[in-house]
Formats: C-alpha cells, sequence, structure tokens
C-alpha cells in the first residue's frame, strides 16, 4: 500500500485549462488518446473508460450498452425510472465500458439513497476534469458527498494501457472504503460459448441470494476455480462465456496469495483478439465475475444485453457499506480496505488488448 500526498501536482490539475471533452462518444463529451496499436477514450461525466479499440481489428472488447446513453447530469425525474430508479438510475444512464466503483461497490442503504448516494458511489456519475498531453490523458474530480478528491493517469505504450489511480481522503476520520475497477466486455467481442477467459483465481464463492432471472449456479456454494456448482447439480466450467440464451450469474473469486500480481485474460478467437488486465494483488484481491446474458426483461436492459464483467478491486461482493463492513473477512481476506485520515492511497494497473494466435495462459506487467 502506498501513501503520497497530492499537493501541488493535484491544485495544477484542478486549476488547468482543461479539456470537458475533445471528442464524441456516442454524444456525449469524452477525451480520447492514441497510439499506433491503440485508442482510449474517458467520459467527461463518470470517468468511464469507454473504449480501448484495437486498431488492427477495429474492435473494442469493452461493453457499450444498446440503450441510449446520457450524462447522468441530463437525468430527469421523468427518465429515471427507465434507467433502474433513484439507486440504480445515475449509474445506468451512464454507464459504459469500464467503471469505477468507489467509495463502493454495491448499493446504497435507505439513509444514504435519501442523502444523494446511488449504486457503486460517487465514481461513475461525477464529472470529471480530463487533460490530454500526446499519449497520457488525466482525470480528477471530487467527490462532495464522500468528501474524497480522485486521481486518473493514463498512459498509452505500445498495446498496454498504464492506470494509476489516487483516492485522497479530506476528512480528519479513518474511512473504510470499497474500491472496485468494473471492468465489462461486451459484443461483439464477447460471443456465447465462444469467448474463453482464464485469471489467476483460487477459492470462490457463488453471490448467496437470487442475483438475475435467469440464475443457473447454487447460491452461496463456495468452490475451487473454474468449476462452478451448478444449482441443478453438477458443475460448470467458468471458463467459457455461456452458450444459453439467457443466464446470469455473480461468482467472487480470491486471486492466488502466491503471487504478487493478479490478472484476467479474455479472447475473441474470430478476431484472434486478447483483451486483459494485470494488477497488484494486494491492492485488490478479489475479482467477481458477473455475467448478464439477455435475462433482465425491466429497462433499460430489456432483454438484450450481453456482458460479461470482471470486477477487481477490495471487496468480493456488491452490497451495501455496512454489509461490506460487517462481513469484515472471507477466506482469511479482508473484504475491504482503509483510508486514513487526510491521507492519500495509489492504486495502478495495466490494461492489456493485443493480437494473439491463441488464448494466453496468463497476463504479466508488460512495463516496469
Amino acid at each position: 500500500m502506498a501513501y503520497e500526498t497530492l499537493g501541488g501536482d493535484a491544485a495544477r490539475l484542478h486549476n488547468a485549462a482543461s479539456t470537458m471533452g475533445n471528442s464524441r462518444y456516442r454524444g456525449r463529451r469524452a477525451c480520447s488518446v492514441e497510439n499506433d496499436s491503440l485508442r482510449v477514450t474517458v467520459m467527461a461525466e463518470g470517468g468511464h473508460i469507454a473504449e480501448i479499440l484495437d486498431k488492427r481489428t477495429g474492435i473494442n472488447p469493452l461493453w457499450s450498452p444498446k440503450w441510449d446513453s446520457i450524462d447522468p447530469s441530463t437525468l430527469t425525474t421523468d427518465r429515471i425510472d427507465f434507467y433502474g430508479g433513484l439507486a440504480d438510475g445515475p449509474l445506468l444512464a451512464g454507464i459504459v465500458g469500464h467503471n469505477l466503483c468507489l467509495d463502493m461497490f454495491g448499493g446504497p442503504s435507505a439513509e444514504e439513497l435519501a442523502a444523494g448516494g446511488s449504486t457503486h458511489g460517487e465514481g461513475s456519475v461525477v464529472r470529471y476534469r480530463l487533460v490530454t498531453d500526446g499519449t497520457r490523458l488525466t482525470a480528477s474530480a471530487s467527490f462532495p458527498l464522500a468528501n474524497f478528491d480522485f486521481l486518473r493517469r493514463i498512459e498509452l505504450r505500445s498495446t498496454s494501457v498504464l492506470i494509476t489511480e489516487t483516492v485522497t481522503n479530506k476528512s480528519a476520520f479513518d474511512r473504510p472504503i470499497g474500491w472496485t475497477q468494473h471492468a465489462t466486455l461486451g459484443a461483439p467481442f464477447v460471443k456465447n460459448g465462444v469467448t474463453e477467459h482464464r485469471c489467476s483465481a483460487t477459492r470462490a464463492k457463488v453471490f448467496e441470494r437470487s442475483f438475475g432471472p435467469a440464475d443457473y449456479l447454487a447460491p452461496g456454494e463456495v468452490f475451487d476455480w473454474p468449476l462452478a456448482p451448478r444449482s441443478d447439480g453438477g458443475v460448470v466450467d467458468l471458463r467459457r462465456f455461456s452458450s444459453a440464451h439467457a443466464s446470469s450469474a455473480y461468482t467472487a473469486h480470491l486471486m492466488d496469495p502466491a503471487r504478487d500480481d493478479a490478472y484476467f485474460v479474455a479472447y475473441a478467437p474470430e478476431y484472434e483478439l486478447a483483451a486483459g488486465y494485470v494488477w497488484c494483488r494486494r491492492d485488490f484481491p478479489w475479482m467477481g465475475i458477473w455475467e448478464e446474458n439477455r435475462s433482465r426483461p425491466q429497462t433499460p436492459w430489456n432483454l438484450d444485453e450481453i456482458a460479461w464483467g470482471f470486477e477487481f478491486g477490495c471487496s468480493p461482493f456488491p452490497e451495501t457499506r455496512r454489509a461490506m463492513v460487517d462481513r469484515g473477512r472471507l477466506f482469511e481476506t479482508p473484504t475491504y480496505r482503509w483510508i486514513p485520515a487526510r491521507a492519500s492511497v495509489t492504486c495502478g494497473y495495466e490494461a492489456i488488448v493485443m493480437h494473439a494466435p491463441a488464448i494466453p495462459s496468463e497476463l504479466r506487467p508488460t512495463a516496469p
């Protein structure tokens, strides 16, 4: 765990003549940086990493929902029910690709909802200041409800995207938080019964209650990666995306404690394209695998979304802050992390999108 103060750097970025959107993505303000291999686009509202486009194939492995994508600031009371109501609406209105869950991973309590909170915290709904410099992009934001400052630095190097995030607790109290990278893959990269992935998972547990309308795993069951227990008996290999017409699932996975780093990598054989992330296991010891395969009938889902989420962070399950703290530990591993009073915490990770003739057996950091 590394600690640093943002000091003049944060103030300089805060006061800089920032670019709130030098390009458009799905009609919304965004910023892009690119090199010979990749183009990375970040949304001005919500800070989502919307695309990591492979220029060779023209494929963006990240999920782009089919519904109308809007900036959270434009969400009006007459449309909020379409996007899932007060808790989910601000998130789903603008969600795309890789979103940040901070300072919680899950839904708000009734009291937090009444105070203005929404699902997965402010990280995916606030407005960001975006600054580009060649192949580098900086996104900074303030989270008024959490009383945090957030700074993300992105740098492209060949087929890798190096990402560093710093969270500053401006309050005078130590804070227990959730901090999860909600990286979600989608079509055309994800295809039923075809797309596979590998990861550094070990012990795992199925979500403890119903997760979706087409659940097929036994709730609350503990298992060893990659064979998960089915609710109707037998097991299923989670390394391949479901071939069913409709399915839903969530499983929490402890990343291998014997490794310093952790990873997942998915592969689309049609495009000979691999996409994944690698990170420091001490920072993010958990990864949740979320499967949404045309199962949710309500708006905005409309039985029409295919999404495969790999949600690596410091918490195993999406749940309220109180439930996260009450859980405390799973498999002898903490289920949240602390940020000390008036201190900063920095974490780094790497996204990789590259050509491969077959699925890679693992990912390792490609840059110092």
